[in-house]
């Protein structure tokens, strides 16, 4: 049987999507047989893929898919070795193709979508000859799908390294207004980075230990500002609104007439002040939620208001129920190149 012709070559490149040398090889290999060819660049693959295997991949691509009627949304960080490469067509194919497989399949984790088929391959096999074509190391790490049967979900990807889904129940006549509403509170959520959706959501203890740092902090700063002669800051009593309860907030509100009565303020103008000085007392007192919480923080789109004033201005049947946001990399952690002893070393041999 014939070898590497111009013709087999151009027929197994079309299949395969391997580089004209490599096909080239395998058809010489194998005599110009198609099936053993492929065969060939998948065995080919597969080694290749293992020596890079090694290689730390913190670049890539985070990857969003919504379906059409907007009840399911997929979001995928897929990772390469270099930002060039993430930019490569090959790659960008790669991620949309696996973004959809993840949504098919409804996986939850790379162990999980190493044992499912891709286009009758098994996608651990499939993906390493995507790793010998495209001449890096590419892990698919974290993978969610959110989904919702009363509602709507939508999401975000910020130059492809943060993305953000969400998802909301909501009237039916309200979907359209609440799809339009959540992808740009998951243009918020990119930016301003909350960790849970209300205050409701932070563990007991992470308030505690926040509000001993945040005090411990702010009294630091005031020895400084003593120092240059500047107004101190004022410490907050606390630092979530978890923490001010019914009680608390009375007691606020009696410090107040009594402060408003040392100061002579009539009566009967308390009322027109006490109302205004207790939100600035909330606002003072409930740092740590502004910080982690999306629904306290101040809304980017008008930060009159809070992203659930925003909400509630939208459509009052609005929900927010699931809130998930990737950053490219998050946790990874990158190998350290010297370069200069990576240069001596090569000129050594």
């Amino acid at each position: 049987m014939a070898g590497a012709t111009p013709k087999l070559i151009k027929e197994l490149r079309e299949k395969s999507g391997a580089g004209m040398l490599d096909c080239k090889k395998a058809l010489n290999a194998t005599e110009g047989n198609l099936e053993e060819a492929m065969k060939h660049l998948r065995e080919a693959g597969l080694s290749k893929a293992a020596k890079k295997s090694s290689n730390v991949a913190a670049e890539g691509l985070v990857s969003i898919l919504v379906n059409d009627d907007k009840t399911k949304a997929t979001m995928v960080e897929l990772n390469s070795q270099t930002d060039f490469v993430a930019k490569n067509d090959n790659f960008l194919a790669l991620k949309d193709e696996i973004t959809a497989h993840v949504q098919a399949t409804a996986v939850t984790s790379t162990e999980e979508l190493n044992k499912t088929e891709i286009n009758g391959t098994n996608f651990e096999e499939y993906l390493n000859s995507r790793i010998a074509i495209i001449g890096e190391n590419i892990v698919a790490r974290k993978m969610t799908t959110i989904s919702t049967d009363n509602g709507v979900v939508n999401g975000y990807v910020h130059l492809g390294k943060v993305g953000v889904i969400l998802a909301a129940t909501c009237a039916p006549e309200a979907k359209e207004k609440t799809a339009d509403l959540l992808k740009k509170v998951a243009m918020h959520a990119a930016s301003m980075k909350p960790t849970v959706i209300s205050y409701k959501d932070l563990a007991p203890e992470f308030i505690e230990s926040e509000n001993k740092g945040i005090i411990a902090d702010i009294e630091k700063l005031n020895i400084e500002l003593h120092r240059l002669g500047k107004p101190e800051k004022k410490i907050p009593l606390f630092v979530s609104r978890s923490q001010l309860t019914a009680e608390a907030l009375a007691q606020v509100e009696e410090d107040l007439k009594a402060e408003l009565k040392a100061q002579g303020k009539p009566e009967k103008i308390w009322d027109k002040i006490i109302p205004g000085q207790i939100e600035r007392f909330i606002t003072d007192n409930t740092q740590l939620d502004t910080a982690h919480a999306l629904l306290s923080q101040p809304y980017v789109m008008d930060d009159s208001m809070t992203v659930e004033q925003a909400i509630k201005a939208c459509d009052a049947s609005i929900e927010i129920v699931e809130y998930v946001r990737y950053e490219l990399g998050d946790g990874i952690e990158k190998k350290e190149e010297d370069f200069a002893a990576e240069v001596a070393a090569q000129m050594a041999k």
